[in-house]
């Protein structure tokens, strides 16, 4: 269910960006935006969608974490430790 999510999330990013940049490209054939001011738009976007992307993930990893220690389920960690046992 997870997985499910996250790929629906990538998919709907990438159908924004694909969109956002078809929009972006009708305002330079009107002459209102420069290639270069794209570049730029496009640039900051991605920083903060890889900014978003990090954050997310941390967030999924402390919320997997506190779920993992609410229903008492052994980590790899533990069962490592009792094998050595």
């Amino acid at each position: 269910m997870i997985k499910d999510l996250l790929y629906l999330g990538i998919g709907s990013a990438l159908l924004a960006k694909e969109k956002v940049e078809e929009q972006l490209n009708k305002l330079v054939e009107k002459g209102k935006l420069s290639k270069e001011d794209v570049k730029k738009i496009i640039e900051e976007a991605k920083k903060r969608g890889e900014e978003e992307e990090k954050r997310a993930k941390e967030e999924l990893k402390k919320t997997l974490k506190e779920i993992v220690q609410e229903l008492g389920l052994a980590t790899k960690k533990d069962i490592e430790e009792l094998c050595k046992k």
